[in-house]
């Protein structure tokens, strides 16, 4: 292979450079993953099944927004796992800054004028079915639960990093499947309920709570369906986090637990071990 491109002045070294990289793909994963938990939200919710009698069945459902959420906590934790505890707080606050720049943008793309037609009080006309235009219908929605789920994020994503080095400082870095479960798991019974709780209580969840029936019993169902949905989808990234961990360390030439207190050049001539190239002296001349 030939020589790479030279290297930016930011980018210390190729090894620098990968793992910048790679630290790149997992907070836009995150974000992104974050920023359709917004949109989405609970503009739908999907019946997983329902139990009891059809005159007054227990309904278990999610919200759309919940299905690419716990892909944010195994970003988190291989963020955690090999860049530190700080480096996944920033990410998690940069979250929140998206957070309200998303609300920002939706707001100001309702306030302006556009081509809707107006009601004889100059608010956006409803159809024949009584419904506003699809944009205005998304934006309510998103209004009506950007405190829940700024309030619900932020408890569980701080949470999550606290608890995962907490496992690890306790384990002295063993039990990796420990950490990456552990966080999760308890960073998801606040997510959970802070964001149904917080819903219900800003605007009710219309078509998910009937108000004829006792709304704890039907709120608490929520929850445990959601975290059921959760517990098990963190129970099953344990393999992609194990396996992403063992790659990672072999592609970093980085072993978060051996390595920690060493400077890069001590950590690239100790991780040689971990990784299938030649020598790291031999690094800057490789493509990446």
């Amino acid at each position: 292979m030939g020589k790479s491109a030279p290297l930016h002045p930011i980018e210390a070294s190729a090894l620098h450079a990968r793992r910048e990289r790679v630290f790149l793909v997992l907070a836009g994963l995150f974000l992104g993953s974050l920023t359709m938990l917004n949109i989405l939200g609970i503009s739908r919710f999907v019946k997983l099944f329902t139990l009891g009698p059809d005159e007054a069945p227990w309904v278990f459902a999610v919200a759309v927004g919940v299905i690419p959420y716990p892909v944010t906590f195994l970003c988190t934790d291989f963020i955690s796992e090999f860049y530190g505890r700080a480096r996944a707080n920033a990410v998690v606050w940069m979250g929140l800054a998206l957070n309200i720049f998303v609300v920002g943008v939706l707001w100001i793309g309702g306030a302006l004028p556009g081509f809707e037609a107006l009601d004889g009080d100059g608010a956006i006309a409803k159809d024949a079915a009584g419904r506003l235009p699809v944009f205005f219908e998304v934006r309510a929605l998103a209004f009506g639960a950007v405190v829940a789920s700024m309030l619900a994020y932020l408890a569980a994503q701080l949470c999550d990093v606290h608890v995962f080095h907490f496992w690890k400082r306790v384990t002295q870095g063993k039990h990796l499947w420990l950490r990456n479960n552990g966080s999760t798991l308890v960073s998801q019974v606040v997510d959970t309920g802070t964001v149904i709780l917080v819903t219900y209580w800003i605007g009710g969840l219309a078509g998910v709570i009937d108000e004829s029936r006792p709304v704890s019993g039907q709120l608490l169902l929520l929850m445990a369906t959601g975290y059921l949905f959760k517990f098990s989808i963190a129970l099953i990234d344990t393999i992609p986090f194990y396996l992403g961990s063992r790659w990672l360390k072999r592609y970093l030439r980085y072993d978060p637990i051996t390595e920690k207190n060493l400077t890069e050049d001590e950590a690239c001539q100790s991780s040689a071990a971990f990784s299938m190239d030649p020598s790291p002296a031999t690094e800057s001349t490789k493509t990446i």
